[in-house]
């Protein structure tokens, strides 16, 4: 390819090397639902929390609901607690079946990452 160039007044005819390889295109970038403004509703994550005898934070946040108590049969997958960090809730469940031994938090507890919330018998 060849292109003229005006340096401090004086033009210059150079020729300069194009690669040809062909780039890669990005695909179509979709923001928003494209439902016109539609609000859609808050999403929660179920997380299993295991541990060898209980379970525990998968991440910092505050615990937003407790829903099993001390003594209470569990089964796996069901939910246990509710922790809220950045406005999302993240469901925390039941690795297996097994029996509430104590309860490591209460409701409104700030916890982080790894920190246990409820330990089996």
């Amino acid at each position: 390819m060849r292109l003229k160039v005006t340096v401090n007044g004086v033009q210059y005819d150079i020729e300069v090397e194009v690669d040809e390889t062909e780039k890669p295109q990005l695909g179509t970038i979709v923001i928003g639902s494209g439902a016109g403004g539609a609000i859609s509703t808050p999403q929660t994550a179920s997380v299993p929390g295991g541990a060898v005898n209980g379970v525990t934070a998968p991440l910092s946040g505050s615990v937003s609901k407790i829903l099993v108590a001390e003594g209470d049969e569990i089964t796996a997958g069901q939910v246990l607690v509710v922790l809220e960090a950045m406005k999302m809730e993240t469901e925390i469940t039941a690795p297996a079946d097994a029996k509430v031994k104590a309860l490591l938090v209460s409701q409104g507890d700030s916890v982080q990452g790894g920190q246990g919330l409820v330990e089996f018998e």
